[in-house]
């Protein structure tokens, strides 16, 4: 036998992995006997049913004869015989399921609460029927040994309680909570009685409240033991709701003040618990006189002797302090605030410069009740903003904001990213304020946080960029270069990491961008990146998720070279792509493209391209085709698209005539049928197509409205390069014209003193400025009117003309009148879309005026 040999450290290189396994080798595993078959013969005959029984006869006998499991799965099923048979099932099955259950194990009794609340739930039978048949087995397993068994049957009781007529409530369990609820009886059954009369609070009338349960609950407030204290002090919010508020401030608040200051300290938590729930039914009177000098002792002795009520004074604190605003000194405002304060920073004293004395070590358990108290605090910042007014946010909370959004706990940092879009509606025009704490989240370390900002980022963003009415451009414009790396950053670490629903979640979101920042900004810094999730991401719903954004960043990109690379770029690396992989998400990028782009827009760049897969050397790139076939036949309009019609029609016969997949051919000739009863819209309105043609007409004229928009910042742009051109060319004139002027009346007051040389050349200056302006004027106005003029299809234009009248008044208000009327007023539809004739026509307006500019320049100098 060989030694021991203990390995400090595992080495799995080559050298040594043999003598691993050698010394595996000696190991002899022990076999031990194993059954062949898991139950003897005997077994089998006792768990063997006749196949011929019915439902309820084989139920029966299994509750009768069967093991335990039998009788479980029975209980279980019980819901199902209820549907099917009721009666038979209330007469034969549930007297057996009755006598099992008095000796019935754990399982079958949660099993059993369960199916009666479902057979209360499915109204199987009538109430009384209910009552009649099940309240009695509820009661008398309510006081079971087992606590979950109890609470199981205890749930189910406060169920049926809200069903049951108020007599059978009153004689079935009212009637016996009298004596159930004596010091007499077991714990349990306090316990339970205090949460019984919680729920009839709400089911009799105030007097029948006052007459029988009011005795009871007092009682059960001065229990010997703490639990049925505390458990009866959380009902008391029930009972106030029962009784009104006269019995409340009468009987009901004597009762929370004095169990307020009782010795355990659960029971001082329940009646502060209680006391912030019910502070709507309070008075001023007592709110000032009896709560809130309750509040302040809590407050106090939180921090020194009871440590235990600091969480649930936290969570508490912003309704708290809300609740009594209206009664708060200055001074009371101001205590409470600094209490909010020092709660948010809880824990975190050792960072600050404290003396080693001062400093004890926390247990681990202190470290999490801290964590909790501040995650609390930060659950309560928007209550907190209201409290002390957003117009002192920055002076009062904004610290404490960005300690809790740097906190170096996650769950803080959590709570502060899901309740940012709360805090950034309340400060409304001063949400620029906390723009960096934005960027803070958006790169937080980790996931969890960035999950939690994502669910509202839209809507955050949106605050951000154009929040408030005092939010000055500059703000705004400062704000967007920080956020644009931190959104890149965001989705980067999320592609990064292995949760891939936080970057499904995040590029779905990211569909928003279009109405935040500019177009350039967005196919420069997020267009490109969603086509590389497309083409590179593992992850399908990653990949859909992106290809629908990038089809919102397209549809809202206002530059067409840039949209026909796009275009270009997708048909290529995706529906010509050499992984089928690529080629079926082409398929789902056009799906997104039917669904936000205008017909004639899919049918002009994306019909052939789709078309062109039936003769994919895949089968599943057919058959998703096939599947798309009906939404790509609906883009068509007749007579216009004829020619694509035959396209199609052309593909599916060879799809039926060539296709050798048995499954792709049992595809098509269904969509074929499918394909034969779609009815085709046409060119002009039909009311049968109303709303669909409304929607399609408005995507068509927006997309017109964007390559209007963009004519006519080109435009523009042209105009003022021109016109800065035209005043260098004045500006230069002008000096060298002072210079000569000055040199000539040099010579002419030498030689012919007293000239007027001086006015005559003032007269000329101002004559060729006269002739430039006339010039520029007529090159830039007159060559677009006549070809406005002469551009056909004038009925085609009117609608247009009218959207970008109507619907694109808020685009345009960014151009100068001239322009925009340069455009509107015109009654051809190609003033948007200048054909090559009219490119020509632009092209020779310009030159022709170009030279005459020339020449009269070259006039006026001489």
């Amino acid at each position: 036998m060989r030694p021991k040999i203990i390995f400090s450290k595992m080495d799995f290189s080559q050298s040594n992995l043999f003598g691993y396994i050698e010394d595996l080798q000696e190991l002899t595993i022990i076999e031990r006997p194993v059954r062949r078959s898991l139950k003897t013969p005997e077994e089998i005959e006792r768990l063997t049913v006749d196949e011929e029984l019915s439902d309820t006869e084989r139920a029966v006998y299994l509750l009768s004869s069967g093991q335990d499991i039998q009788g479980t799965s029975v209980v279980a099923n019980l819901p199902v015989l209820m549907r099917q048979n009721p009666a038979e099932t209330l007469r034969r099955v549930l007297p057996k399921i009755r006598e099992v259950l008095h000796v019935a194990g754990v399982e079958m009794q949660l099993t059993a609460a369960v199916s009666f609340l479902t057979i209360l739930q499915e109204e199987s039978v009538s109430i009384h029927t209910y009552s009649h048949s099940f309240l009695h087995i509820i009661l008398q397993n309510l006081e079971h040994r087992d606590a979950g068994v109890s609470n199981a049957w205890l749930e189910t009781l406060l169920a049926v309680i809200e069903a049951l007529p108020k007599e059978t409530v009153r004689h079935e369990i009212l009637n016996p909570l009298v004596s159930k609820a004596q010091l007499s009886q077991t714990l349990q059954s306090r316990l339970v009685s205090c949460k019984i009369m919680g729920k009839l609070a709400n089911k009799f009338e105030a007097h029948i409240i006052k007459r029988e349960i009011l005795p009871l609950v007092k009682s059960l407030c001065q229990d010997v033991e703490y639990e049925v204290r505390t458990c009866m002090c959380r009902q008391l919010e029930h009972i106030a709701q029962g009784v009104g508020t006269e019995l409340t401030k009468t009987v009901v608040l004597p009762e929370l003040v004095e169990l307020a200051r009782d010795e355990g300290s659960s029971v001082r938590l329940a009646a502060f618990e209680t006391l912030v729930n019910l502070l709507d039914m309070f008075d001023a009177d007592d709110r000032s006189q009896t709560v809130l000098p309750l509040v302040k002792s809590f407050c106090e002795k939180s921090f020194k002797a009871d440590e235990s009520i600091l969480v649930s004074l936290s969570f508490h604190l912003g309704k708290l302090c809300n609740g009594l605003y209206g009664i708060f000194t200055p001074e009371q405002h101001l205590r409470f605030l600094e209490f909010y304060k020092k709660l948010s920073m809880l824990g975190l004293q050792q960072e600050n410069g404290h003396n080693d004395n001062q400093l004890q070590l926390q247990t681990l358990e202190q470290e999490k009740k801290y964590i909790s108290v501040r995650k609390n605090c930060a659950y309560n910042f928007p209550a907190m903003i209201v409290f002390v007014d957003p117009k002192n946010f920055h002076l009062e909370l904004y610290s404490i904001f960005f300690c809790l959004c740097h906190d170096p706990e996650v769950p803080v940092r959590y709570t502060m990213a899901i309740s940012f879009y709360e805090v950034a509606k309340l400060l409304n025009s001063g949400v620029y304020t906390i723009h960096k704490e934005l960027v803070t989240l958006l790169q937080d370390e980790s996931l969890e946080v960035l999950d939690a900002l994502v669910g509202h980022l839209p809507e955050i963003l949106e605050l951000m960029t154009n929040g408030g009415e005092n939010s000055g451009t500059e703000s705004k414009l400062l704000s967007i270069p920080d956020l644009i790396p931190a959104l890149t950053t965001a989705e980067q670490r999320a592609a990064t990491s292995l949760k891939w629903r936080t970057h499904e979640k995040l590029l779905q979101k990211y569909a928003c961008l279009p109405h935040i920042i500019s177009s350039d900004q967005i196919y420069y810094r997020f267009l490109h990146r969603m086509l590389t999730i497309i083409l590179t991401n593992n992850v399908l719903p990653v990949q859909k998720a992106a290809a629908r954004t990038l089809c919102v960043y397209l549809r809202y990109n206002r530059k067409q070279e840039q949209r026909h690379e796009v275009i270009q770029k997708l048909i290529e690396q995706l529906g010509q792509g050499k992984s089928y992989w690529n080629r079926l998400r082409f398929l789902d990028t056009c799906e997104f493209i039917m669904e936000l782009f205008s017909k004639s827009f899919f049918c002009k760049y994306f019909f052939l391209p789709v078309l062109e897969l039936t003769h994919d050397p895949v089968a599943n790139v057919r058959m998703k085709l096939c599947y798309l076939l009906p939404k790509v036949k609906s883009t068509l309009k007749i007579p216009t698209d004829k020619h694509l019609l035959q396209q199609l029609e052309l593909c599916i016969r060879k799809l039926l005539c060539q296709e050798k997949d048995k499954d792709v051919l049992t595809i098509v000739k269904r969509t074929v049928l499918e394909l034969d009863r779609m009815e085709m819209s046409v060119d002009a309105f039909q009311k049968r197509f109303y709303e669909n043609d409304l929607l399609d007409q408005e995507k068509e004229r927006q997309e017109h409205l964007l390559l209007e928009m963009e004519q006519l910042e080109k435009d523009k742009q042209q105009n003022e390069g021109r016109s800065t051109n035209i005043n260098d060319k004045i500006f230069e004139k002008k000096r060298r014209d002072s210079k000569t002027s000055s040199v000539l009346a040099k010579s002419i007051t030498h030689s012919v003193p007293g000239s007027t040389s001086g006015t005559s050349a003032g007269k000329e200056d101002k004559k060729s400025k006269l002739v430039r302006s006339q010039s520029f004027s007529t090159q830039a106005l007159h060559p677009k009117y006549s070809n406005i003029d002469k551009c056909p299809n004038k009925s085609s234009a009117t609608g247009y003309t009218s959207s970008v009248s109507g619907m694109g008044k808020s685009c345009m208000l960014s151009f100068s009148d001239d322009s925009f009327r340069t455009h509107s007023t015109g009654n051809s539809g190609n003033a948007a879309f200048p054909s090559s004739s009219s490119r020509n026509l632009f092209n020779s307006a310009d030159q022709k005026s170009n030279g005459n500019k020339e020449s009269q320049s070259r006039k006026m100098s001489m």
